[in-house]
């Protein structure tokens, strides 16, 4: 009996739907506790896994986010992750943790996680939080910024992968947490990428992308960009 085409291809995506939405990869045993790089005598996505011999309580263990991170940068704020690096157990579990403290006017700068949703909450203070959208289709429109001002118990989402940042607008520390829908998700400063990286990207492609003049660029590029995870 010949299968319609139809029915054929509605098999295949229905096959295929599962990956198309999957982030890190699904766990296929209890837990995978990541081995340490250093040791590991290859390299995959992902982490090797522990011989679940070796296993310990402490491998699913991190102690500390109770203390404050150190906010005295230019930036003013100070990321504390805690993510298949700090916590073995947590590779192939899809999921980690941040605590991010905001001293006064402090700010967490435009960036991305390539491999993230992120769901932030407050604590303690005010900040004022936001994403943007990626390019429109139609090229008459920008792209979109969402914000929202934060106080203590709101929560806030920013879809993987967008431009997004944080901002204390009060006169008093802040302190959120965020959950994050990877086990590494990966952190993009947008401004360190694009004028601090090295080697530094060819001045004529600044100049050109920013519509702005050399002196413009080179003053940029020597700045020093602080990463404050």
């Amino acid at each position: 009996m010949k299968m319609p085409l139809g029915f054929l291809t509605a098999i295949l995506i229905a096959s295929f739907a599962p990956f198309a939405y999957a982030s890190d990869p699904s766990p296929l045993q209890d837990f995978c506790v990541a081995v340490n790089d250093s040791v590991a005598t290859v390299f995959v996505n992902g982490k090797i896994c522990k011989n679940p011999n070796m296993v310990v309580a402490n491998d699913f263990f991190y102690s500390g986010l109770n203390k404050p991170g150190n906010t005295s940068n230019p930036l003013g704020s100070r990321v504390t992750p805690v993510n298949v690096n700090q916590i073995p157990g947590l590779n192939t579990l899809g999921v980690s943790l941040v605590r991010i403290d905001y001293a006064p006017y402090g700010l967490n700068p435009p960036h991305t996680h390539p491999r993230a949703t992120e769901v932030l909450v407050v604590l303690e203070g005010t900040l004022y939080v936001g994403f943007v959208t990626s390019n429109p289709a139609d090229p008459n429109q920008k792209n979109k910024l969402f914000t929202k001002y934060l106080y203590p118990g709101d929560v806030f989402v920013f879809p993987q992968g967008l431009i997004h940042f944080q901002f204390n607008v009060g006169h008093t520390n802040v302190v959120a947490f965020a959950g994050l829908s990877s086990q590494n998700p990966g952190v993009i400063t947008i401004a360190n990428a694009v004028f601090g990286s090295d080697p530094p990207i060819n001045q004529d492609v600044l100049t050109k992308a920013f519509q702005v003049e050399k002196n413009v660029i080179d003053y940029l590029q020597a700045q020093f960009w602080w990463n404050i995870d």
